[in-house]
Order: C-alpha cells, then sequence, then structure tokens
C-alpha cells in the first residue's frame, strides 16, 4: 500500500515538475487506483481492425501518446524498436483523435503514414473515451497490464526500453 502511495506521489511531483507535453485536464478524468483492473478497451487500429485487451491473453504495455508532443514523438523510435524485438509482452500505442488538441483521425492517418515506423500497433481512441478511464493526465503515459487484466504501474513521460521491459518481466 505505502508503495502505491509512493508511486502515486512521485508521479504527482514529476508532471508537475516537467510539464512536459501534457496538463491536467480537468474533472472529466478519472482517476485508477493501482490494484484495478486496467479499462478493458476495444479499439481500432489505422487499418480498421479491431483490437480488444481483454482478447491479448499476454501481458500488454500501453503507452498513451500525440502528434503535437515532442518527447512522445522523440520516443517513437525507441517504441518502434521496443514493439519489433519483445516477445514476452504485446505493444500496443494509444492516440485520442479529436481530443485535447490531437487531429481528426483522418488527418492523423495521413500524418502518421509518412513516418518511418512500421511495427508499433497504434490504436485510435476517438475523443478520449478511454484515456478518461485510464485517467491520462498527460502524454506521454505508460501503463503496464498483466497477463490477467491487472493495471500494475503507470508511469508518466517518456519511459526507456530498458525500464520498460524491467517492469514488465516480474508480471504474471
Amino acid at each position: 500500500m505505502k508503495r502505491n502511495g509512493m508511486r502515486l506521489l512521485v508521479s504527482l511531483i514529476f508532471i508537475v515538475l516537467i510539464a512536459g507535453c501534457g496538463t491536467p485536464y480537468g474533472d472529466d478524468v478519472i482517476m485508477i487506483d493501482f490494484d484495478d483492473l486496467a479499462p478493458e478497451f476495444v479499439l481500432e487500429d489505422l487499418d480498421g481492425n479491431t483490437v480488444a485487451l481483454e482478447d491479448s491473453g499476454q501481458k500488454v504495455y500501453v503507452k498513451y501518446w500525440t502528434s503535437w508532443c515532442s518527447i512522445c514523438l522523440a520516443g517513437l523510435e525507441e517504441l518502434d524498436s521496443l514493439a519489433a524485438n519483445e516477445t514476452d509482452f504485446r505493444v500496443i500505442s494509444i492516440v485520442n483523435p479529436n481530443y485535447k488538441g490531437e487531429m481528426s483521425s483522418e488527418k492523423f492517418k495521413d500524418w502518421y503514414a509518412s513516418l518511418p515506423y512500421e511495427n508499433i500497433t497504434v490504436l485510435l481512441d476517438e475523443d478520449g473515451v478511454w484515456a478518461k478511464e485510464f485517467g491520462v493526465i498527460a502524454y506521454p503515459t505508460s501503463y503496464f497490464i498483466s497477463r490477467f487484466g491487472e493495471l500494475d504501474e503507470t508511469i508518466v513521460g517518456h519511459t526507456s526500453n530498458k525500464e520498460i521491459s524491467k517492469i514488465m518481466k516480474p508480471l504474471r
């Protein structure tokens, strides 16, 4: 319990200090307790395929990011490498078309198609429906989910592949 409280405190201090790409959003954000199950999203990828968290059957690393966040963009090459090489868990990224300054789905798809990343699963969370459920308050934000759907850890800001793998390894 103390460990979870400390994580929350460190996360909040980090947000205040860096103020990175995101800012607090107000009353429409639902904060998740670390002992809760992760929201069971069902979203479409850039090709229109449906992806559901519950269908994964394995550990999942989820990264929320935006096209306007320089920290997010700087981390895409590393995320692409993680997605290409990781076999112990699934790597998913989520963007929010038409929410908090993100462009529309169509504009995002066109923009993203011009980028060199071939391995990243990008899901579209229209109008931030699931971002609110996850309690996203800044970009990028990482979520570490066990194969049983338990939200084990949340990190606001850039997270290196080495740190991601270190956190994901002991998850059940």
